[in-house]
């Protein structure tokens, strides 16, 4: 029976440590990120796959993909895109990811509906919500200080 009762405080102990107040909360920062009680907040994660276009001129094809990557520095610097890039070869097609900072499927849709690769059906979008560190648009300002080119 003692034994039982010291399990028990040692669980409740242990599960009130877990749920205590993290003493390095930043309530300005977590609320100027959107951040929730976890420091958590809803993003959109797309995942970018061949689109069903078929075009054979390469100077078109570049074209479109010189004004895809503009348009994601358009969206990173206007607080929209969090993270985007590349996947390697895969057998599904996929092409990329972004993560964007938007809470609903229609925002996402007219985020990606202002880039030339998804327009020209070059690429397709899969929209899911994703739900975050509120901190991750803080590594962006450090990505230029570790790229020794511009793309």
């Amino acid at each position: 029976m003692k034994l039982l009762i010291i399990l028990c405080l040692v669980t409740f102990g242990l599960t009130s440590l877990a749920q205590s107040t993290n003493l390095k909360y930043d309530k300005a920062l977590a609320d100027s990120l959107g951040a929730d009680e976890y420091g958590m907040k809803m993003y959109t994660l797309v995942i970018l796959k061949t689109g069903p276009a078929e075009i054979s001129k390469k100077e078109i094809v570049d074209s479109l993909f010189r004004g895809h990557m503009a348009n994601i520095g358009r969206l990173v610097a206007n607080g929209k895109m969090i993270v985007a890039g590349p996947l390697g070869k895969n057998d599904k097609n996929y092409r990329g990811i972004f993560i964007l900072n938007s809470e609903t499927t229609e925002e996402a849709k007219a985020l990606l509906s202002t880039d030339p690769a998804v327009k020209a059906k070059l690429l397709e979008a899969e929209i899911f919500p994703w739900y975050g560190s509120a901190a991750l648009p803080l590594y962006l300002p450090f990505h230029d200080k570790v790229s020794k080119t511009k793309m």
